[in-house]
């Protein structure tokens, strides 16, 4: 009898699993992604519109958070999250090639900005509980302080802002 996908001996798949991913993966530590893709407390960077532009974009969250900011953990992690999602829908639902993400620190706050092109506004739907998706808007409506959408001659930017200190 041949087993099916997923299951089989979790001792045999831990076994695999290396220590440290990244490293193993080849994928660059949070230490050098601002390096290697830019510092959005800089500049915009941009990301090209492809699924993985959303790891990405944590990951350069994850590394400002880290090295230049100093948040509570609990709003590291909402960070992360809010920026992940944003991202995600302008790679799903504008077309666009390129998408930019910006982060700005005033004193007691913090600022996300993902920009693309398109003039099509967010749309905030209710969300069930059993729902698989369409959850992003939503989070970022309940774990942000505030979000909203500036309309661009060329485009919007949809960004959140988040407290920085508890």
């Amino acid at each position: 009898m041949v087993g099916m996908a997923g299951q089989g001996d979790v001792a045999s798949v831990t076994e695999r699993v290396p220590e440290d991913p990244e490293e193993a993966w080849g994928v660059e530590p949070v230490s050098t992604v601002l390096d290697q893709e830019g510092d959005p407390t800089v500049r915009e960077v941009p990301l090209p519109n492809l699924p993985e532009s959303a790891r990405l974009a944590r990951r350069l969250a994850q590394a400002v958070l880290q090295q230049h900011w100093d948040l509570p953990t609990q709003r590291t992690e909402y960070t992360v999250l809010l920026v992940s999602e944003l991202v995600g829908n302008a790679v799903r639902h504008t077309g666009a090639h390129t998408i930019g993400i910006r982060m700005l620190r005033r004193s007691s706050w913090i600022r996300v900005e993902v920009r693309d092109p398109s003039r099509g506004l967010p749309c905030l739907l209710p969300v069930g509980e059993l729902d698989t998706s369409g959850r992003g808007l939503f989070l970022v409506d309940m774990l942000s302080e505030r979000w909203g959408v500036d309309l661009l001659p060329r485009g919007k930017t949809t960004w959140f802002e988040m407290r920085a200190t508890d």
